[in-house]
């Protein structure tokens, strides 16, 4: 067998694969037969019609096409391990030729990865800050902490104030007729969570324990029911009790009553030491999207179109575990958000775009700097995942077989291997003054915003 490459353009290879005619031949034959016992031809036993004959009734060229059927798929598969090719998708076949007596002779054009032309990744220089964990961020922790174990008390005759637990009966009624979904009875509400729709939390406030109220307010226009959007509906309310927290003192007694700690130190110290592995975590991950940002800038690549659909189908396959692990099904999820499949895969399409590039990236960094991964390292990774899954190391090696995952797994360590590489060759400089103070001002922002998100849901 005689192949060549002809072209290689916008990620595609055409290849031309000639079959030598005697092995075309033996295809032919092999096919006379096999279609001698599917027809029917007077005077004639199936199976036991002369080729000749055969020929007469349904054309030389009708068997030819079914040697072709025959042959073709590996033969290509034979042509594309001669030429090592790596296919990211069917091809196009072109048949040029296929008669008897002659060599077969096809051209396919072939979806490959597209070359990546890489820029100077070695030596990037970027600015990063050494992960530090804050006094401010531990009392904030320890803050958070005190909420959680609060103590939550009734307390009679109390006038509801936000950051207040009411428990409510209520109904609501569009055009004078109660709506499906909208009735409860000791409903446990944190006023100011924004649990209901805008303007009915805040019409509470001053209300006491079996005081009733009508509150009028209006649906949201992207709400989820057709029947509600945009409409005003009006709610009967009574309020049954008003519940508060009742915080505890963050002291030697906290420490002792929440955790294994005796004093208020140890149990600090702790935490300290907790925030900053994850802030060591958080602060190597961003070292790392910085430098392969900066990589990803220096080099040149087209993304096809079917490694991006590729990346978003694995996306929204996690996305889907995730939530199947809430109870909810991928199907409601989207009815509960509003939103299609269209509109999910669009969401995903620049973050998936990103991720193929990089990896392409990666992969032409590891090809150039004959990275690869040992069958040592291999196992070691493995042996990892099966002590954190309390399994042993074979079971974990046979499952990524059976699933067809073992290549992929390897690849991703492979990866992994030249980020390492990529961070061990990076110049990393302190940003100046102004520049971290800024960055640690928003930092903290954030960390309040997160402390006062937690405190709502609680």
């Amino acid at each position: 067998m005689k192949t060549s490459i002809k072209e290689k353009v916008n990620g595609k290879i055409t290849l031309e694969v000639e079959l030598e005619a005697a092995e075309f031949q033996v295809a032919v034959n092999k096919a006379a037969k096999k279609l001698a016992n599917k027809v029917n031809i007077p005077g004639f036993r199936k199976g036991k019609v002369p080729k000749t004959v055969l020929e007469k009734f349904i054309g030389n060229e009708a068997i030819c096409a079914e040697a072709v059927d025959d042959i073709l798929p590996n033969t290509y598969i034979k042509a594309l391990e001669q030429e090592k090719i790596e296919p990211i998708d069917q091809p196009s076949i072109d048949m040029v030729q296929f008669e008897e007596g002659k060599p077969m002779v096809f051209t396919a054009e072939i979806p490959v990865k597209p070359d990546v032309e890489l820029g100077e990744y070695k030596g990037v220089e970027v600015e990063h800050k050494n992960a530090v964990v804050t006094e401010k961020e531990v009392e904030n922790y320890l803050g958070t902490m005190q909420q959680r174990h609060a103590q939550i008390e009734t307390v009679p005759d109390k006038a509801l104030e936000e950051g207040d637990t009411a428990i409510i009966d209520f109904e609501g009624f569009l055009d004078g007729e109660p709506f499906e979904g909208g009735k409860g009875e000791n409903y446990n509400l944190l006023i100011g969570s924004g649990t209901f729709i805008p303007g009915f939390e805040e019409q509470l406030i001053g209300m006491q324990p079996g005081d009733e109220k009508e509150i009028v307010v209006t649906f949201p226009e992207d709400y989820q029911s057709e029947s509600l959007k945009g409409k005003e509906v009006a709610f009967k309310v009574k309020l049954n009790e008003v519940k508060i927290k009742k915080l505890m003192p963050i002291d030697d007694e906290f420490a002792k009553d929440i955790s294994e700690f005796e004093t208020l130190e140890e149990l600090k110290q702790d935490v300290e030491n907790r925030l900053k592995k994850i802030a060591e975590q958080e602060n190597e991950q961003q070292l790392r999207n910085k430098v392969l940002g900066k990589v990803a800038e220096r080099c040149e690549v087209e993304v096809p179109n079917i490694l991006i659909d590729r990346k978003i189908d694995d996306l929204i396959k996690e996305m889907e575990f995730r939530i199947r692990q809430q109870g909810l099904t991928l199907e409601n999820y989207l009815k509960f958000t509003n939103s299609s499949m269209e509109q999910l895969r669009e969401q995903y399409k620049e973050s998936a775009s990103t991720s193929v590039k990089v990896d392409l990236i990666l992969e032409a960094i590891a090809k150039a700097e004959n990275i690869e991964v040992t069958d040592e390292e291999l196992d070691q990774e493995i042996e990892k995942i099966a002590e954190q899954n309390n399994q042993p190391p074979d079971q974990i090696k046979q499952y990524l077989l059976v699933q067809g995952r073992f290549d992929s797994f390897k690849e991703s360590l492979t990866f992994d291997k030249a980020v390492r590489f990529l961070l061990e060759h990076a110049k990393v400089i302190e940003p100046q003054a102004g520049e971290a103070k800024a960055e640690e001002t928003n930092k903290e922002e954030i960390k309040e915003e997160i402390k006062e998100e937690i405190n709502k849901k609680e």
